[in-house]
């Protein structure tokens, strides 16, 4: 089963992300809510489009900077908004809470 997450620090869903996992990270764009699904691995983001209902000609491309090493890595995303987003939000599993000094 594919599931994706949200995490309380960027860096967190960052690291989730580069490592294979499907991290949904919101924001705002000119005050409407988005937000990216972003993952390394290409078809599992394939995979979670599917889910959602998203053309394969839509996921696209953008290399991540590794938190640690501070390399850009191959990771693509789909953007997500309006009925996508809602549904997206409704499948995610639980969010990961920022937790200091873990």
């Amino acid at each position: 089963m594919i599931a994706w997450r949200e995490f309380g620090l960027w860096r967190e869903g960052v690291r989730h992300a580069l490592a294979g996992g499907l991290w949904l990270h919101r924001f705002a764009l000119r005050g409407e809510a988005w937000a990216h699904l972003v993952s390394a691995d290409r078809r599992a983001l394939i995979q979670a489009g599917r889910l959602l209902d998203l053309p394969e000609a839509w996921l696209q491309y953008r290399p991540l900077r590794d938190p640690q090493s501070r390399r850009r890595v191959d990771a693509w995303h789909w953007d997500l908004r309006r009925e996508r987003l809602a549904r997206a939000v409704a499948l995610a599993a639980p969010k990961v809470p920022y937790q200091p000094n873990s």
